[in-house]
């Protein structure tokens, strides 16, 4: 089921452009106008993210901010034309967990929902997958293969862990970059092969129920056998 993002703001061309570029990396998209109709759509809707800007006539950013943290710990990036600190603090301190400012590259919005998403998610669970001799905690930034913890850079793990956590599932190396690197990294899709080659010689021969594997011409994703398999 696709998540679901609340925009909310008062100019809509700027509503329509989020939504077009969120529909188009899978999300669902719920929009208010303004921040009455705003708090009404996120006690009905349960989003799971609201991307929230501050100034609006009638109700402002900060009011619907207050009224929704009031009802739901639901993330919240305040999306606003202010860049002062005075706004930033005070975003903070009524429990917005981003903020950008205007104007805005839309591909960097799109990669700040989803590193708030992984964030909160992460906090959801224990922040660990296990498999056959192998655990990535991206909570304790551990790797354990055949119960030993071997060293591995931040960025590897939290590679490994990305595509172990959703197993089977074919990633492009853009999504990769977009997904584990984020909005603040500009480079080339080889920085993914790069991690991938030093994450197999890390867990080559470990196991025969799991692998990293290449889909050519696509990307990689962390293949695990089903029963189904094993009985072949």
């Amino acid at each position: 089921m696709a998540e679901k993002i609340l925009v909310v703001d008062d100019e809509k061309n700027i509503c329509e452009l989020l939504r077009l570029y969120l529909v188009k990396e899978g999300f669902e998209v719920l929009i208010a106008y303004n921040g009455r109709d705003a708090v009404e759509i996120a006690g009905e809707q349960n989003p799971s993210l609201v991307l929230l800007d501050i100034m609006m006539p009638g109700m402002d950013g900060w009011e619907v901010c207050k009224r929704i943290r009031e009802q739901s710990q639901v993330p919240v990036i305040m999306l606003t034309a202010k860049g002062e600190t005075f706004d930033k603090v005070m975003g903070l301190e009524l429990g917005a967990d981003d903020y950008i400012v205007k104007p805005f590259d839309t591909k960097e919005v799109v990669a700040r929902i989803k590193a708030v998403l992984r964030r909160y998610h992460s906090d959801e669970d224990d922040g660990e997958v296990k498999y056959d001799k192998l655990s990535v905690n991206i909570t304790r930034y551990e790797l354990r293969v055949d119960g030993k913890v071997i060293d591995t850079p931040p960025k590897e793990l939290e590679l490994l862990y990305h595509l172990a956590k959703n197993p089977n599932r074919v990633f492009t190396r853009d999504q990769l970059l977009d997904e584990v690197w984020g909005f603040e990294y500009f480079g080339d899709s080889r920085t993914v092969d790069v991690h991938v080659k030093r994450l197999r010689e890390k867990l080559e021969g470990v196991s025969d129920q799991w692998s990293l594997k290449t889909v050519w011409g696509v990307g990689y994703k962390f293949e695990v056998k089903t029963s189904k398999d094993s009985d072949k």
